[in-house]
């Protein structure tokens, strides 16, 4: 009777936790009390085209995000930007997805934004909307519950290395290079860059990665903890077949116990430890009795 029991519980139970976990993730950081015209700074993007960002779902669970615009170096244009944030709102309505590969096209990762727009966009209010528009969608990326990796080929510079920040874990392959270049450009992090590298480096790395604008090569990155591992092959293809298989050692199992895994860190990263408890609490309450937990009570007693 028991396993019954628990799974119409789980059912009831799971639909309003699920909801209201959802609507934590899906809360932009910034909105009109922000002075934040989203459908204004869309419109001034949306003038600037060019590249495209293409997303796949694989039936494994895994997605792949592509920068496409290699004759930039896969820089951002205006409609590029506009392009990631749809592409976040497609994964955040995929209820199969585990894991998350971002990577740029023509073997090189990004480098940042594509110049035109800068030029065009350069009063400080418009660059503080470009800035708070990248932000709140960075910022949904990295609260996805997917396990995400950034796939860093050949260069990711300014914007482009803000982005790989936003991903759970990044992958180098030999000769490549993460830099902050902002420095060189009289700017700082503006796409939430910064604040993400000192949760992952700390404060005096990310002081030298910034204060420096210093590159980072494999090596480099992976004594700071910015990467996890460096790739055997260069070369597109294969080093996408690495980062899959790597990546998979943690997408593997059942996607509510995957997502329920990831979403329980960004909440103790994010969240107030009481607050981070409570959450954790109730992803808990998703997985308790579920068909995963049930499978397993059955499989694997643990005390053998």
């Amino acid at each position: 009777v028991f396993p019954e029991m628990a799974l119409a519980l789980w059912k009831n139970f799971l639909p309003t936790t699920k909801k209201m976990i959802l609507q934590q993730r899906r809360l932009s950081l910034y909105n009109g009390a922000h002075g934040y015209e989203e459908e204004l700074i869309k419109k001034k993007l949306q003038q600037f085209s060019g590249g495209s960002i293409n997303l796949s779902k694989g039936d494994d669970g895994i997605g792949i995000l592509t920068l496409n615009n290699p004759k930039l170096m896969n820089a951002f244009t205006g409609t590029m930007m506009i392009e990631l944030q749809e592409g976040v709102t497609e994964l955040e309505k995929w209820k199969d997805g585990k894991g998350l590969i971002i990577y740029g096209a023509g073997n090189t990762f990004c480098s940042g934004s594509d110049l035109n727009v800068v030029k065009e966009i350069s009063n400080s209010q418009d660059g503080m909307n470009m800035c708070m528009f990248m932000q709140n969608t960075l910022t949904r990326l990295m609260r996805l519950p997917l396990i995400s990796v950034a796939l860093v080929q050949g260069k990711a510079f300014g914007g482009g290395a803000e982005l790989t920040t936003a991903c759970d874990f990044r992958l180098m392959t030999p000769g490549s290079e993460i830099r902050f270049v902002h420095k060189h450009m009289g700017l700082v992090p503006g796409w939430g860059g910064g604040a993400r590298l000192v949760r992952i480096v700390g404060s005096g790395a990310a002081l030298q990665l910034l204060g420096g604008a210093a590159r980072v090569d494999p090596e480099r990155a992976l004594s700071l903890r910015l990467s996890e591992g460096t790739l055997l092959s260069s070369e597109q293809t294969p080093a996408l077949g690495e980062t899959r298989a790597w990546l998979s050692q943690y997408t593997e199992g059942p996607a509510t116990v995957i997502r329920a895994v990831k979403t329980v860190v960004t909440a103790g990263r994010e969240l107030p430890l009481e607050a981070a408890l409570r959450t954790e609490k109730d992803i808990f309450g998703t997985v308790w009795g579920g068909p995963a937990n049930l499978q397993a009570l059955v499989r694997r007693p643990k005390h053998k």
